[in-house]
């Protein structure tokens, strides 16, 4: 039998992203799941992850700037991902944010009421059997 999978999803903390990362969040329950604001955010629960989870409401917030340093600087190649976001300019930070990572970017953004969270949260996942 396989042991569970760990899900990291790190925020920025706004009330709007803090619930569509519940709402991540209660889809995965298969997963070990941790929540946390980039400013909780460390390194090394990037390595136990075996998949990621960003959502910023706005592009470059503050908090964000160890989580970029940390993915400008380690390798995730394979490791699927999802980004999520409210804003346009949001999500096209969190795209380039991961790139140096080589992380396996879910090409399709969450945008807040626009998609099926539950949908989109297991199209990410699926990308984990593809590992």
């Amino acid at each position: 039998m396989e042991g569970r999978k760990n899900a990291l999803i790190v925020i920025d903390g706004a009330a709007p992203i803090r619930n569509m990362a519940a709402a991540i969040a209660a889809v995965l329950k298969s997963f070990t799941v941790t929540v946390l604001t980039a400013g909780e955010f460390s390194g090394t629960q990037l390595l136990a992850a075996d998949i990621c989870f960003f959502g910023s409401e706005t592009p470059n917030p503050p908090s964000f700037a160890y989580l970029g340093t940390v993915l400008g600087h380690i390798n995730l190649a394979g490791r699927p991902c999802g980004v999520f976001s409210t804003s346009v300019d949001g999500a096209e930070y969190l795209r380039n944010l991961v790139h140096d990572s080589e992380i396996t970017l879910y090409p399709v953004v969450l945008m807040e009421g626009k998609d099926n969270v539950k949908k989109w949260t297991e199209s990410v996942t699926a990308q984990l059997k593809k590992r």
